[in-house]
């Protein structure tokens, strides 16, 4: 039974192209459109949400009922934090590129995932195409995680993981990468303070941390770092951006190292936040 649709507290006004980016762009991965129903529903810990735009572009929700709370959801869509302040900070008025690239995307915000997911997430996405991480994120949730209902299963904790053969990681569809979240998974279950640690440090101590986990390089780092520990200043140099800042700005493209160094001096302390504008203009080119 879902509750009845309603508004945030402070109201989040999306396009249409900016909310399928939001939820469907990279940020998050447990996101997918209900066919005839004309909109979104997602998996975040142990809420199951639905997602859509009414009248003047408002984004609305329902949570599925003893699945979720009001207030993960605000949480999650980080509906407190000041965004247009943010916005205003980048340099968008001496970069015409930035500022076409915001308009193409009003309202654009990073997402507040919770940790442990994201860092799952984007352990699976190294050499993998976004439609590819889905299928692994729900597979795993599937055979492990705890049934919400709707057939939509949580994500399993790390001490679950933990507990799972590499091989049947592997027939997740995971490859290589089920030796890092089975080595990981079996690190973050013996460190239980490891978390609280990472999100309390300066952002290179974070990465640092980050990157002594199996199968996490500079990008992933900083992906989670963004997506799911909340410090704006990280950038993450992918493919996409990789092509954006050499054609833009002129940079080498075999050089992220110093893509990521550019990124932080040129767009300041939200330099993620400008990473998503540049990231979603990139994908949208024909």
């Amino acid at each position: 039974m879902w509750g009845s649709w309603q508004g945030f507290s402070q109201p989040l006004n999306l396009t249409h192209d900016t909310l399928r980016e939001l939820l469907d762009g990279g940020q998050s991965f447990r996101w997918r459109t209900v066919p005839g129903d004309s909109c979104w529903q997602g998996v975040f810990g142990h809420n199951l949400v639905q997602v859509r735009l009414e009248g003047n572009r408002e984004v609305e929700f329902r949570i599925r009922e003893g699945y979720g709370s009001v207030r993960e959801v605000e949480a999650y869509f980080a509906i407190n934090f000041d965004w247009a302040a943010c916005q205003d900070a980048l340099p968008w008025r001496s970069d015409p590129h930035l500022e076409n690239c915001m308009k193409a995307f009003p309202g654009l915000r990073i997402l507040r995932q919770p940790f442990g997911e994201t860092l799952f997430s984007f352990i699976c996405s190294t050499a993998r195409q976004i439609v590819q991480i889905k299928q692994c994120c729900e597979t795993v949730a599937e055979r492990f995680g705890e049934s919400l209902g709707c057939g939509t299963h949580a994500w399993p904790d790390w001490k679950v993981l933990s507990e799972i053969p590499e091989k049947e990681l592997r027939a997740c569809k995971l490859g290589y990468r089920a030796r890092y979240i089975s080595e990981t998974a079996t690190i973050l279950t013996a460190d239980s303070g490891f978390e609280k640690k990472l999100l309390a440090s300066p952002v290179r101590d974070a990465k640092s941390m980050l990157m002594s986990l199996p199968g996490v390089g500079a990008k992933v780092a900083d992906c989670v770092l963004l997506f799911g520990a909340g410090k704006l200043e990280a950038f993450p140099v992918d493919t996409w951006i990789k092509k954006s800042i050499s054609r833009v700005y002129g940079l080498d493209d075999s050089n992220p190292t110093g893509m990521a160094r550019f990124g932080r001096i040129h767009f300041g302390k939200a330099a993620g936040l400008a990473q998503q504008f540049l990231f979603a203009w990139e994908r949208s080119q024909p």
